[in-house]
């Protein structure tokens, strides 16, 4: 068996080109596009009027084109949104049909190789022969790939996505489920603490909100990675923190993904941003399944 595996992903694509794609999607967005590079991608949160949350994205560009790669919910949600205004731009916006694959290893570097990626120096993205590459940790780069692109044959072609979105979850990258959508200002799911907000680019949809949570302090809630036994996903995301002899609501799964081969559940969830990480939560409705909070990979402190 290959050491490095390679998952065909369900989340999605958006694409925005003509002359202007950088002022629109600047205004639309939290992040600052002017950081954004050919070599380099950012985390971008896209938000309703009132700053909650219609998605969350992984921004890069390719040749002519801006794009932004989310889960399907995400993606649907902001690309109505997105086209609402863009009659009165320069821009075109639409669904991209391009293919996005996972691959996942302890060492990529001979798969990189053969594909001829390279990134130079601190470089988290690069142009190659078949499409983009986005380096989100050393055992994980992200590929947008063209029709005719196909995989080396000492890479092991998965059939689903379960370990790459169980380590994408690991990692603390936040997204949305369907339920989530529109429900969370983006310093609830921890976007400030992966550089995904930018506070001094200007104006965007939903940026007095999100402004208002840094300087006033008023967000009092984060997102938290769990993982636990269970016998597949949940069907409902309520999840419930014992208090004393009783058991009270502490928030609801924004993410999940089950791993049918150790039948772990791990999930991203919304909790008050002093909770106890010791605890352990239960599925409300399922309240066999436990579920333990796991340290974050980074800083919730604002700087």
């Amino acid at each position: 068996m290959s050491s490095v595996y390679a998952c065909p992903l369900s989340h999605q694509l958006i694409s925005l080109c003509g002359a202007d794609k950088l002022s629109y999607l600047h205004g639309q967005i939290t992040q600052d596009l002017n950081k954004l590079t050919s070599s380099n991608y950012l985390w971008a949160g896209h938000c309703s009027a009132k700053g909650k949350l219609w998605g969350v994205f992984k921004l890069f560009s390719y040749q002519d084109s801006y794009y932004l790669t989310g889960s399907e919910n995400e993606v649907e949600k902001s690309l109505a949104e997105l086209k609402k205004y863009a009659v009165f731009a320069k821009v075109d916006i639409s669904a991209c049909s391009k293919r996005l694959i996972g691959l996942i290893g302890d060492d990529l570097s001979d798969v990189l190789a053969q594909l001829d990626i390279n990134f130079e120096g601190d470089a988290s993205a690069c142009d190659f022969e078949s499409g983009k590459a986005l380096k989100l940790a050393d055992n994980r780069v992200l590929l947008m790939v063209d029709s005719q692109f196909s995989m080396p044959d000492d890479v092991s072609t998965l059939d689903n996505e379960a370990p790459w979105q169980q380590a994408s979850m690991l990692a603390g990258e936040p997204q949305l489920s369907a339920d989530a959508i529109g429900e969370y200002v983006p310093q609830m799911v921890n976007l400030h603490a992966i550089d995904g907000i930018s506070f001094k680019k200007g104006c965007y949809t939903g940026q007095e909100t999100v402004a208002r949570m840094k300087y006033l302090g008023k967000n009092k809630r984060a997102m938290y990675i769990v993982s636990g036994q269970s016998e597949g996903i949940l069907s409902e995301p309520d999840l419930e923190t014992q208090l004393g002899e009783n058991w009270r609501r502490a928030g609801k799964l924004i993410a999940q993904s089950f791993n049918e081969q150790t039948n772990k559940l791990t999930g991203l969830v919304v909790l008050p941003n002093d909770t106890d990480v010791t605890q352990v939560l239960r599925a409300k409705h399922t309240p066999q399944v436990e579920l333990s909070i796991l340290p974050l990979p980074y800083s919730l402190e604002d700087e």
